[in-house]
């Protein structure tokens, strides 16, 4: 006999968990599915991990550059098998906390590879052999991997993902860095930080391509200044793998094709959806292996819904997050919870975070597609050097960047570079929510000393009103 569930969620990544828990809440009978670890690859894999890994980076950093701060420190080196020990804690330490969340909302967890039978069936396949699962409602929750090169596939030993880029066993001599977005320049970061000769290779014009241009501007001076080597307009043509590294052959944006020797490469040249062999086949509408939902998570099928990085972008964890709500609350009210009002996601205002050094954060538009949206524009900026709390701290590198809609006060984007600029975006982003005009941000009283002043600064320079520079 089948277990029967009001709803079963298929992976639990930020999304699938998120939307397990959710569905709980609202009082649904909730079974999740997952095949490898209670978190998925963000918890396990990516975001939390990589941030503990910078996170030591930083401390590194800030050590070597004690003298700037009054302090004396000396002999400091840089352990990598400790930063991935405490990295691997961390990922471990959230892990267990995903299971205690299960426990707590009485989720029942089902260990093992799920493979949909039909719209409101599957099975799974775990180390307790198979078992059949039935549901009203099933939400695909599958996440996505990283794309390999077709000419050099990810070998774990010189040729790396970002999951091999977790786990070294030894720190790159001369590191090879595919992909600007947020994974790749992540890692570059992290790797330069500690010491390896890094070089960036972006077949676009400029790095980190879906931010502003004067942060990726001011981004790739900043990497240039600490020493990673970038080439944009440029691509990797040919991988050559051996024993002692990897012999790259790179075509700048001249059309010249040189070779180059690196001891690692690191492949982030984005994802493929988690989709296939999972029994979708004529269920949901597909396009590049990407599931096609409408704005609340359903897909063509009756009582099949997807949520995630198996769906059209951005693919972000707190995106998957936020879907996975909308999801559950949508679900419930199909099955008559009249008391829950589901929203569909803004997805212009969902922010996006790198946290390289120095950080990026932005929401909404930047000022090209405003322009190419055809608004008329109004855009402030303010220097990191201009604020107090920054100079304090010796980060004076960065800026805080608005645009808003010239004739009715709308702020259509906000666009950072900086010390703990991730920390502050949120702010811009409730701002968006609650449809903030510059009025409303200009009568907002920030408090002093703070980075957060540089955003009233910002806005008040976007209308000629800037105080302090």
């Amino acid at each position: 006999m089948a277990t029967e569930y009001d709803v079963i969620v298929l992976g639990s990544g930020p999304g699938g968990y998120v939307a397990a828990i959710r569905c709980a809440q609202l009082g649904l009978k909730t079974g999740i599915v997952e095949r490898e670890n209670l978190g998925g690859i963000c918890l396990n894999w990516g975001c939390i991990p990589t941030k503990a890994m910078l996170r030591s980076a930083e401390i590194f950093h800030y050590m070597q550059h004690a003298g700037d701060y009054g302090l004396v420190a000396q002999g400091i080196e840089a352990d990598l098998a400790a930063i991935v020990k405490r990295s691997r804690g961390v990922a471990k330490q959230l892990n267990q906390g995903i299971a205690h969340l299960m426990k707590k909302n009485k989720i029942t967890v089902h260990m093992g590879t799920g493979t949909l039978t039909g719209a409101n069936s599957l099975t799974v396949k775990g180390e307790k052999g198979e078992e059949a699962l039935t549901a009203k409602h099933i939400i695909v929750a599958t996440g996505a991997r990283a794309r390999d090169l077709p000419f050099a596939p990810a070998d774990g030993k010189r040729v790396w993902t970002y999951r091999h880029a977790m786990t070294p066993t030894e720190l790159p001599a001369k590191l090879l860095v595919i992909g600007s977005g947020a994974i790749g320049i992540e890692f570059a970061s992290f790797y330069n930080d500690l010491g390896s000769e890094v070089t960036v290779v972006e077949m676009l014009d400029r790095i980190v391509p879906v931010e502003d241009a004067d942060v990726s501007t001011f981004l790739e001076k900043s990497l240039r200044k600490q020493g990673i080597n970038i080439m944009t307009g440029a691509g990797v043509e040919a991988i050559k793998v051996s024993d002692k590294g990897i012999t790259a052959t790179i075509k700048d944006k001249a059309g010249n094709a040189a070779t180059s020797d690196f001891t690692h490469v690191i492949v982030a040249i984005g994802i493929v959806p988690n989709t296939e062999n999972i029994g979708l086949e004529g269920l949901a509408e597909m396009e590049r292996g990407f599931i096609q939902i409408d704005p609340y998570g359903r897909t063509k099928t009756k009582g099949l819904w997807a949520i995630g990085d198996c769906t059209p972008g951005p693919w972000l964890a707190h995106k998957a997050s936020h879907e996975g709500v909308t999801c559950a609350e949508a679900i419930a009210q199909e099955l008559g919870n009249t008391e829950v009002h589901p929203h569909p996601l803004n997805r212009n205002a969902i922010p996006g975070c790198t946290y390289c050094h120095p950080q990026i954060a932005s929401v909404g538009l930047t000022e090209a597609k405003a322009k190419e949206a055809g608004y008329e524009l109004k855009v402030g900026s303010f220097p990191f050097i201009g604020n107090g709390k920054a100079i304090a701290l010796g980060e004076v590198e960065g800026f805080v960047k608005t645009v808003f809609d010239a004739k009715t006060g709308e702020l259509l984007g906000a666009h950072m570079v900086g010390a703990e600029v991730t920390e502050l975006i949120q702010g811009y982003t409730v701002g968006k929510v609650l449809e903030t005009t510059e009025a409303e941000l200009m009568q907002t009283v920030f408090p002093h000393p703070t980075l957060s002043e540089m955003m009233h600064e910002s806005v008040l320079d976007a209308y000629g009103r800037a105080l302090h520079f």
